[in-house]
């Protein structure tokens, strides 16, 4: 594809440079191939503009630079100047690798952004239509589910997963906007039908330097790149859903709201049936009842998000009503793993203050005995929030282990003193196996153990190694179940 066809209304183009032909592009100069064009992107680790040398000589035919980047003289090859290099990066992605899902939806928010995703992919699939998730699980299709890193993947490598999953028929599409995507343009180049938000709460504060800056990322999908007048949803029931609602209005969005104050799906009641959740939903004039078949209060939110969603892309209510019916939990999130002495071994992706203590509320109604909870706190990530999960813990469940979560660079010992400084008489236990186990063998009749933290992830990150781990195989090991 030409370059003036590329880089329009996106970089200040040199004349000669407007017929230089481009293969592929990439930020990535030990990627680059020859016909690709480089784009440099400004960080805070390492400044992609120290890298166009490189890039050039693996064969870069042309360049993109910050408008106030220094460039190496005598590369060989146009340089463009542009004031954003991720939103040029973002759009040119979506110009090269074409085709998208006709229907793509995103939602954001502190939790419940992987199971809106995946439950918005199933009420898509209970409509008749052929759909994907892409998020922390990965990409989940009917057929499929290829395990990601990212909640939301670098603009090349979503474009190429959007026009793979076009191509592949794939015509409805959930995805994850997280608050580093967001910030960092990963989404602009997507055409988003609708877009939700689930609530706020403190994390990634290692990266936004404030609560606010962090909620500001967030919105940037409703104020940037949802389109006018498409739909946003809100629920009410999440912390920060005011602000969020009063945003998507003001940026002219139309807007759904779900939850105990929604006026598009309002829940008036929710009781256990089992392991099930009955709900009693007003929609419009009408009320009806549902049987979720997960547990949990915040999984009532997700699934009524998701719901929303479904709804605002234009799927019939009567028919995403009875695909809620029908949801199938996420792995790793409020997940039973296993039922042993009369007791229940549940493991759950929780790592955040305001995940884990939803997590430790959904799990309470089923404790008629003890609830055990089994949690860390990852290395090299927000340190504010570890005395704040660790009071949390010591005060919603009956038992506390703290283990280890993800160290990485941390010595593991110094982040479990500072969630023990919040819970003082929890049992320390470094490491997670050994802590798992400790816990599994205390079940007895009506107790519940809670694993969180970690959820579907199958490694531990212990320095720069990836070290194999499962709390759901540790787990059915102690527990001699499979």
């Amino acid at each position: 594809m030409r370059l003036s066809v590329l880089c329009e209304d996106v970089a200040c183009l040199p004349p000669e440079a407007a017929a230089v032909e481009v293969q592929g592009v990439t930020a990535d100069s030990r990627t680059a191939v020859s016909g690709d064009l480089f784009i440099a992107i400004p960080g805070t680790r390492s400044d992609g503009g120290r890298f166009i040398a490189d890039a050039a000589a693996r064969g870069a035919v042309a360049v993109i630079a910050a408008t106030k980047a220094d460039v190496p003289t005598g590369l060989g090859v146009p340089v463009l100047r542009t004031d954003d290099p991720r939103v040029a990066l973002s759009k040119i992605a979506a110009r090269i690798y074409k085709g998208q899902p006709a229907t793509v939806v995103a939602v954001t928010g502190t939790s419940g952004k992987t199971s809106v995703a995946e439950f918005t992919r199933q009420i898509f699939a209970a409509c008749g239509r052929e759909s994907a998730s892409l998020g922390t699980i990965g990409v989940v299709t009917r057929r499929s589910n290829v395990y990601g890193s990212l909640t939301t993947p670098d603009p090349v490598t979503l474009h190429k997963t959007l026009s793979a999953l076009a191509s592949d028929g794939i015509t409805h599409l959930a995805m994850e906007a997280s608050s580093h995507g967001l910030d960092q343009h990963r989404l602009d180049g997507v055409h988003i039908a609708a877009a939700a938000f689930t609530n706020l709460g403190r994390d990634h504060l290692d990266y936004h330097p404030t609560v606010e800056a962090y909620f500001a990322a967030k919105m940037r999908l409703f104020e940037n790149l949802l389109p006018p007048h498409n739909t946003a949803v809100i629920n009410r029931d999440g912390a920060y859903s005011t602000e969020a609602e009063a945003i998507a209005r003001r940026s002219g969005r139309q807007v759904l709201t779900v939850g105990r104050e929604g006026e598009t799906i309002r829940l008036e009641k929710a009781e256990a049936a089992g392991f099930a959740q009955r709900l009693t939903l007003r929609i419009g004039p009408g009320v009806v009842t549902v049987d979720l078949p997960l547990v949990g209060g915040y999984q009532i939110e997700n699934a009524l998000v998701a719901a929303a969603l479904s709804m605002a892309a234009g799927e019939e209510t009567e028919a995403v009503v009875r695909a809620i019916g029908a949801l199938k939990g996420v792995k790793g999130r409020l997940e039973i793993i296993a039922e042993h002495n009369g007791g229940l071994a549940i493991v759950d992706y929780a790592h955040k203050p305001e995940a884990l203590a939803a997590a430790l509320d959904a799990c309470r109604p089923f404790a008629t005995g003890r609830l055990i909870c089994v949690f860390g706190c990852g290395g090299d990530r927000d340190r504010g929030k570890r005395p704040i999960m660790g009071r949390i813990a010591a005060g919603k469940a009956d038992v506390v282990i703290v283990t280890d979560d993800n160290p990485r660079s941390e010595p593991a010992a110094a982040v479990r003193a500072e969630i023990m400084a919040g819970a003082p008489d929890a049992i320390e236990i470094g490491d997670r196996a050994e802590a798992i186990r400790w816990a599994a063998n205390m079940i007895g009749p009506g107790d519940v153990v809670l694993v969180a933290g970690k959820g579907h992830e199958t490694g531990q990150i212990v320095g720069d190694r990836v070290l194999p781990f499962s709390d759901h195989a540790v787990i059915a090991e102690a527990l001699g179940s499979s």
